[in-house]
């Protein structure tokens, strides 16, 4: 049979259990009963690149994945014959947006702002500039200006804000406009033919935001921050999806809803059928 369902999450955060809050005894593992059907796919959406997220689906004893969308929606892998093939077709579908600008060029039109500190080098792709922002700095002006200076040298972009919460410190990624994660998980859809109903995805920051607040089937984990909680709400209502948005509050299955046990909390929300493929009888 081949699968019909997407299960679409976040990695830090969301999936592995390396924020502040405690995580549901035996979460994981539950997950990984469910991910192992043959009727679901599963992908990894993260900021991180491939390599890292390979480092923590050995670390956390995560599933496999069948796809992973990395660098902040802007590569996207699938993989086939025991090897990752990265998907040449979502390239082309974005390329266009930066124009004749490259990663360089577009850190050049920055230089002066003394708020960015360039992320380290592991963290730049060629379709992401990342950068650290101290916690105090005025948001709002600062992506108007970065926004007005992109439009002047005509670079279509996204400016994507999150808070690494451990860390103490904000994170501000510009990607081509099309080459979000919310582009990248429609873009899968399309290419495998996963319909709406049958697509959910799970977050917990700020540039999962897209996703979470586009309409389609989408989980906010338990352990996310109050700001993007209300943040991720009151765009879903401006731009009429809130029905598809749920907040995990914990409960299900006996589990508290933060990481892994969220997702599963908000898949059986939208997919309650599953329910009888999860044996919770296996949870310690």
């Amino acid at each position: 049979m081949s699968a019909s369902i997407l299960i679409c999450t976040d990695l830090d955060r969301t999936l592995l259990p390396n924020g502040k809050q405690p995580e549901s005894p035996g979460a994981r593992h539950c997950f990984a009963q469910l991910a192992a059907r043959e009727e679901i796919s599963l992908a990894y959406v993260s900021g991180r690149h491939l390599s890292l997220v390979e480092k923590a689906i050995v670390n956390y004893v995560l599933p496999q994945p069948d796809f992973v969308i990395a660098d902040v929606g802007t590569s996207l892998y699938e993989f086939q014959d025991d090897c990752w093939r990265r998907r040449g077709d979502w390239d082309q579908a974005f390329a266009a947006d930066w124009g004749d600008m490259d990663h360089a060029s577009i850190r050049l039109l920055f230089s002066d702002i003394i708020d960015l500190r360039l992320q380290e080098a592991t963290k730049q792709s060629r379709y992401k500039l990342s950068f650290y922002v101290p916690l105090y700095s005025d948001k709002r002006a600062l992506l108007s200006t970065m926004q007005a200076r992109l439009e002047r040298h005509q670079v279509n972009a996204s400016l994507i804000w999150s808070i690494d919460e451990p860390a103490g410190i904000a994170l501000l990624d510009v990607l081509p406009a099309s080459a979000t994660k919310f582009h990248a998980v429609k873009f899968l859809m399309h290419t495998e033919g996963f319909a709406l109903e049958k697509t959910v995805f799970a977050g917990d920051s700020g540039n999962d935001l897209p996703v979470l607040t586009s309409g389609l089937q989408a989980v906010l984990v338990a352990n996310a921050t109050e700001e993007v909680r209300e943040e991720a709400y009151q765009m879903s209502l401006r731009r009429g999806g809130a029905e598809n948005l749920y907040l995990a509050r914990g409960g299900c299955l006996g589990m508290n809803g933060n990481y892994s046990a969220g997702i599963l909390e908000g898949v059986l929300h939208f997919l309650p059928e599953l329910r009888a493929w999860i044996d919770c009888g296996t949870l310690a």
